[in-house]
Order: structure tokens, then sequence, then C-alpha cells
């Protein structure tokens, strides 16, 4: 079966999320047209960008322990770091929020269609410029500064920061604080541990 647009690429993410949470594998490509297609096999081609389709961080009922998971303190440190100090944000936040969201999986996709490292979604990444998500060092600088107006608007509530990052700042707004969304409260609970955590080991 061959899906050859985000239409029908997003209905496959729908229909598999029994799976979503092991991995699917996705394979991006681009016909001869040039136009982006989507395939759950690979492609007869050798010019393809393998795609796994997940969300860490939604995981209500996860096992990892986030007190002593094993932290990403070496990936991508020139641009986290190159971000932090262009949006003057903590590179320790930049390295959570990635660290719940994907996992550092640059490839990572969400069963709603977020993508990459700090799992943007399209009209997001749209909006801040960004042609592909998938490429760590744009995802990267939009999601850092996304996450630096979000600091800004909520006056360094990183509690706040996190629920708005997850669940839009709509619904922040309309429950004045963290949604009652049990995958909500989870990702803020698991930000906050790993915030701690890597200030304390970078």
């Amino acid at each position: 079966m061959k899906l050859y647009c985000c239409t029908l690429l997003l209905l496959f993410c729908f229909t598999h999320s029994v799976f979503a949470d092991d991995g699917v594998k996705i394979y991006q490509y681009k016909s001869l047209k040039g136009i982006s297609s989507f395939s759950d096999i690979p492609p007869n081609t050798s010019t393809y960008q393998e795609i796994r389709i997940g969300c860490f961080a939604c995981k209500l009922n996860s096992m990892v322990n986030w007190h002593n998971t094993q932290l990403f303190t070496a990936h991508f440190t020139s641009t986290i770091n190159q971000q932090a100090q262009r949006y003057k944000i903590d590179p320790a936040l930049i390295r959570a929020v990635i660290h719940a969201e994907s996992h550092f999986d640059p490839r990572a996709l969400s069963k709603t269609g977020a993508q990459g490292l700090m799992q943007l979604m399209p009209a997001t990444a749209k909006e801040l410029g960004i042609k592909n998500s998938f490429n760590a060092q744009q995802n990267i600088r939009a999601g850092s500064k996304h996450l630096a107006r979000l600091i800004r608007k909520y006056g360094g509530n990183i509690t706040l920061v996190s629920a708005a990052y997850n669940a839009g700042e709509g619904a922040v707004k309309k429950y004045k604080g963290v949604p009652p969304y049990p995958e909500t409260q989870k990702y803020v609970e698991r930000v906050k541990i790993l915030h701690q955590r890597y200030l304390s080991n970078i």
C-alpha cells in the first residue's frame, strides 16, 4: 500500500495508532515529478528518508523512569547552544523538550503529524519558515524560537510553557493553567524532571 499525499499519510497514522508507540516505519521520497510521497514499504529508489511514527512522550503508562533514564548530553550540542544563545533560553530546557518529544530521534513523526526532534506541527513549521522539519538544525531552530515565545508569554513559568507546547495556548487559556488532559499532565511532569536533570548534567 502506498500513500501519495499528506492526507493519506495522516489517515495511515490514525489507522495504525495501535502500533504507533512501537515505531511504525514510513518512507518519504520524491516522485519523478518532484512531489513528496510516502510509503509503508521501502521505495525502489536510493534517495528516501526513513521516518518513525510514534510519540515518545505520549505513553501514559510508560515504563520509563524519568528520574534515571539515560540523558543525551552530547547530541546536537552546537545547534542547541547556538539557538539557546540566539533566543536567550536555557539549553537544558531545549534538551528536555527534545527528549520528551522525540527521544532525540530527528525522524520522529507523531500520530497527529508532528515532526522531527521538537515535534513541530506542519502549520507551525510553515509559520516559522521551516522547509524540512526532519532536518535537525531547522527543527531545533524553529522549536527553540517557538519555545522562546512561550517563555516570554508565560513569564518563564516552565509548567505553563510545557503545557502550551503540548496542548496549545488555547487550552492553557481555557483552563487557566495546565489542561486536565492526562497526556499533557504527564508531559509537563516529564519535562520538569528532565529539565532539572539536564541542568545538573550539562
